[in-house]
């Protein structure tokens, strides 16, 4: 059997596989972000399908952090029942979850806000000020403690994607001269200071994970030197699992290419040879890798070549969340195209994460199934 399919052990947490589920917004929490039993449901299809570990999509930890219209939150304990029934369903399937807690910054549909003022399309953010900066922090403790007592497994902290944390260790967003940015050890001290909070709430044994980016790929933003120093200090402090994912604030497409692999075994992968300068700075602490990954081939590659210890797909799961059953029963590519539909702005937040190409397919419309 491949090593893809055996178990994989993250602190007190043995997960039954090496196949990850990226955190990935569902966009259908009401508008005080709870969320409905169509997520629920979702969640339960993911479980059947025998996902070694799953990262719930992302939750605010404060309200003035929510990032986008239907997005979930954690911000209060009138949450915890609806997402400990949430964590119920997983574990009736034997399947281990995770709660992913995040805080918009500059996205924030609440309240613009972020490491120093920012000007975007049509929109402008503030600058957070140091009370504030502390309040977030303890507002990550506090979210960390709640997604215990609603039944989950651990927690990640997202620190990637553009989003706050990810701000502060942008030299492009993060323009401050105080104890909060300026040299990287002072940008990256938010996400210090979050991960010791979380730590503090729910001791040493709950797994504590981080995503983070390899790269902004934005002029002047967080760069791969960057995320290796800021990767081995979170490493140092304890964190379970780096999960390498990439794209900040600024973002340019045709910079994503200085991340991939030069070997063909991992070209699918889109952040595979940047991950390997990270494994070499943080072993022996786990590695996910997510992104662009398709097919079985690319997976057992991942693994049994040591680039990453699991491997993590977001989109693959939202056409076939039994993906992992298929792939064990010899499927060998995902069948997601990475069409986007799914994420593009007359979707998004607008109605129940689903793909749209399956919903074609079903209406007898020719489609492709091409890796991408």
């Amino acid at each position: 059997m491949s090593s893809l399919f055996t178990p994989f052990t993250i602190g007190s947490m043995e997960l039954k596989n090496r196949i990850v589920r990226s955190a990935t917004t569902s966009y259908w929490s009401d508008d005080h972000g709870m969320i409905r039993p169509e997520i629920i449901d979702l969640y339960r299809k993911l479980a059947a399908g025998d996902i070694g570990l799953i990262i719930k999509g992302h939750l605010y930890v404060q309200d003035a952090g929510k990032a986008h219209t239907g997005m979930a939150g954690i911000s209060h304990d009138v949450h915890i029942p609806r997402l400990r029934s949430l964590t119920e369903e997983i574990h009736k399937y034997d399947a281990k979850i995770v709660a992913q807690l995040n805080y918009g910054g500059i996205y924030s549909v609440v309240d613009r806000a972020g490491p120093s003022p920012y000007v975007g399309d049509a929109w402008k953010a503030r600058r957070l000020s140091s009370t504030e900066i502390h309040d977030i922090i303890e507002a990550f403790g506090t979210a960390a403690e709640r997604a215990i007592a609603a039944g989950f497994d651990g927690v990640q902290i997202h620190g990637a994607h553009g989003y706050l944390i990810s701000q502060f260790l942008s030299r492009r967003v993060n323009r401050r001269t105080d104890e909060w940015g300026g040299t990287l050890e002072k940008r990256m001290r938010l996400l210090r200071d979050v991960y010791g909070a979380i730590r503090a709430k729910v001791g040493g044994d709950v797994p504590v994970l981080l995503k983070l980016n390899c790269d902004d790929f934005s002029p002047r933003g967080f760069t791969i030197a960057d995320s290796v120093t800021v990767a081995e200090g979170l490493c140092d402090m304890g964190v379970n699992v780096i999960e390498v994912s990439g794209g900040g604030v600024g973002r340019q497409p045709d910079l994503r290419g200085r991340a991939q692999s030069l070997d063909p075994a991992f070209r699918e992968a889109s952040f595979a040879g940047y991950a390997t300068k990270i494994r070499e700075a943080t072993r022996p602490t786990p590695l996910a890798l997510v992104h662009g990954i398709r097919t079985l081939r690319c997976m057992q590659a991942i693994v049994e070549t040591g680039v990453a210890d699991l491997v993590s797909m977001s989109r693959p799961f939202i056409r076939e969340p039994d993906l992992v059953t298929r792939l064990q029963s010899g499927q060998g590519t995902a069948a997601c195209t990475s069409c986007g539909i799914c994420s593009s702005p007359d979707v998004f937040g607008k109605m129940m994460l689903r793909c749209h190409l399956d919903e074609a397919d079903n209406r007898g419309r020719s489609l492709p199934r091409a890796m991408g």
